[in-house]
């Protein structure tokens, strides 16, 4: 018997805007998928490590609303490499430029939905790409 969809939705840093965290966590949860949400002021990024080991994830849904992905995915991914967590799916949602987009995948993000992104696509983007071990 196959298990729900695991998702894990953190916060990046100290960022308060949690709306769009909180939609998305809903639009999952209403597709079948138990979600983990952390919070405001909790994601450090061993905090979301480590809840991503602890919930046994199949997905970590990063927000940011600070500008700060760059800094911060970096990080996240090499923590994610380091633990050998290669088959937790990793998106990023929040105000993210264009220009960004490349970057974030090249460094192993595997989508980024920018501000104003369909939560159809979301859902389906998960749904359709979650890599069960």
């Amino acid at each position: 018997m196959k298990r729900n969809i695991r998702i894990l939705i953190a916060k990046l840093g100290l960022d308060t805007h949690d709306r769009g965290a909180k939609i998305i966590a809903q639009r999952c949860k209403e597709a079948g998928m138990e979600v983990i949400y952390l919070g405001l002021y909790m994601a450090t990024l061993d905090d979301i490590l480590n809840t991503a080991i602890q919930e046994d994830v199949d997905v970590i849904g990063l927000s940011s609303m600070t500008g700060l992905h760059l800094s911060y995915c970096p990080q996240m991914m090499e923590k994610l490499k380091g633990r050998n967590l290669n088959n937790v799916l990793v998106i990023l949602g929040g105000i993210v430029p264009r220009q960004d987009i490349p970057a974030l995948k090249q460094m192993g993000i595997d989508e980024v939905f920018p501000s104003g992104s369909s939560m159809e696509k979301v859902v389906q983007f998960i749904t359709g790409n979650v890599k069960r071990a």
